[in-house]
């Protein structure tokens, strides 16, 4: 069955869908501005044989999760794996966040997730899985990060209300939640200070190395089989213990 992947064209999302493309043969990028981007990244991952499809829509918005739903709709598929990986990287401190973005930008990551399962549900069967990329920016104050920590927070607790709806229907959703990943989002939040953070968090670690795609795409692809049909509305991080002591 196909994925469809918000975000799919760069960072995380890209790397997810680099890792399932040849499973799950037909593949929906969603992206929402960087035209180029899509376009690399959809021969990407047809190199490696998946039928991709782009789609723009802003997938924090209950109008653009129903795009992406109708998109994939219109090519007859069925959805096995639904993956949130969209962010809105507003950088601000709480207190001088313009409260308007602040809203727009909490939405996009973190209660959107309500959004895309109500519209991809029609398409989902038993045994499709759902994810949201999370990190622990929701449970630990970060510079700046206000703005996704708390909409990562609310996704957390969205998620395990979704779990409990959609385990009758067979359908399992969990969180995922890497180490610092150097992504465009990243950039934005942490300008020139990113390569140091990045250097810092590998050599912190205790297993003693940075986060790489393949651990948490493993991971995803575990949790996507039918190995782990009893595992649902959890997050799961994929750090290397790196969230373990103070």
């Amino acid at each position: 069955m196909a994925i469809l992947i918000t975000g799919g064209t760069k960072g995380i999302g890209l790397a997810v869908a680099r890792a399932f493309a040849a499973q799950a043969g037909t593949v929906f990028l969603n992206y929402h501005g960087d035209d180029a981007a899509a376009l690399r990244a959809r021969a990407e991952v047809a190199a490696l044989g998946a039928d991709v499809h782009l789609v723009k829509a802003d997938a924090g918005t209950p109008e653009g999760c129903a795009a992406l739903a109708d998109a994939a709709r219109a090519t007859g598929v069925r959805l096995g794996q639904v993956v949130h990986c969209a962010v809105d990287a507003y950088a601000s401190p709480a207190l001088s966040a313009e409260p308007a973005r602040f809203a727009r930008a909490v939405t996009t990551n973190g209660t959107s997730i309500l959004f895309l399962v109500q519209a991809c549900l029609p398409l989902m069967d038993r045994g499709s899985t759902v994810f949201f990329l999370t990190s622990r920016g929701g449970r630990i104050v970060v510079e700046n990060y206000a703005a996704i920590g708390a909409g990562k927070a609310a996704a957390e607790a969205l998620v395990r209300y979704l779990a409990t709806e959609l385990a009758p229907k067979g359908i399992r959703i969990n969180c995922i939640a890497p180490s610092i990943v150097e992504t465009d989002a990243v950039r934005a939040l942490f300008g020139d200070r990113t390569a140091g953070l990045m250097r810092h968090a590998a050599e912190a670690n205790p297993s003693g190395r940075a986060v790489r795609d393949a651990d948490y795409c493993n991971l995803m692809k575990f949790l996507a089989s039918p190995e782990a049909e009893f595992i649902t509305g959890q997050v799961i991080f994929v750090n290397g213990g790196a969230n373990l002591s103070a």
